[in-house]
């Protein structure tokens, strides 16, 4: 199967404090890869360095075998952890605004089909009950058509059923064989979506694997 990413022996340092201490991975084409951990364990820190948005202190991302550069942006797709959208624009408005920012973009009626937007496309996006605003964000992270979508704990403060709900959109995006980058700090989830899984802590990986092996590895019981 074709490695989409490989990072090698990233490090970020921020003064005193190694927020990422020589981590090495790989991730492979048309898999969900989760990043699991707790604040501060580095995570959005590895994220933002894969995403180009932040320069590592040492080491590399390779995508395809070749180094992260400004072109990546209109190949990826981000759902950060958090958005500030535009005030005062609708659902519907705020798809042709982004839709505005690159080259090559999915069509609304895909999108809106895919991420289950139909119902509230006219309603202003400072509205959004939490599990519709997150369903808008995703679509606004798909707007590109990205081989490689990034999500930065997109399930975070949802109801249960709007997290079940998400996954199932998870799902039908990696069906179109589109790999997915998720951080999460939930290990219910990352076992429901996820195909290999790094958990990271203080900076360092601390586990890898499956998530069938790791639980296999660590409990016993149920």
């Amino acid at each position: 199967m074709t490695e989409v990413i490989r990072v090698e022996s990233l490090v970020k340092k921020y003064g005193d404090v190694t927020a990422v201490d020589n981590i090495n991975f790989s991730i492979k084409k048309g898999h969900c890869f989760g990043l699991l951990g707790p604040n501060g364990a580095g995570k959005t820190t590895t994220i933002e360095i894969m995403e180009g948005l932040i320069s590592p202190s040492q080491g590399e991302v390779l995508y395809y075998g070749k180094s992260v550069d400004d072109t990546m942006s209109q190949q990826i797709g981000i759902q950060f952890q958090h958005t500030a959208l535009q005030d005062f624009l609708t659902v519907k408005e705020t798809l042709n605004l982004f839709t505005s920012f690159y080259q090559k973009t999915t069509s609304h009626e895909q999108l809106i089909e895919l991420c289950d937007l139909g119902e509230f496309l006219t309603r202003d996006n400072r509205l959004l009950s939490g599990g519709q605003r997150q369903r808008l964000l995703l679509a606004l992270a798909l707007i590109n058509d990205p081989e490689i979508v990034f999500l930065d704990e997109p399930t975070t403060g949802l109801d249960p059923q709007a997290r079940r709900n998400f996954w199932q959109l998870i799902k039908n995006i990696k069906a179109q064989n589109k790999t997915i980058i998720l951080t999460t700090h939930y290990m219910d989830e990352a076992e429901q979506l996820c195909d290999d899984v790094v958990i990271m802590d203080h900076g360092i990986i601390i586990e890898k694997g499956t998530p069938a092996e790791l639980l296999t590895k660590h409990f016993s019981d149920i």
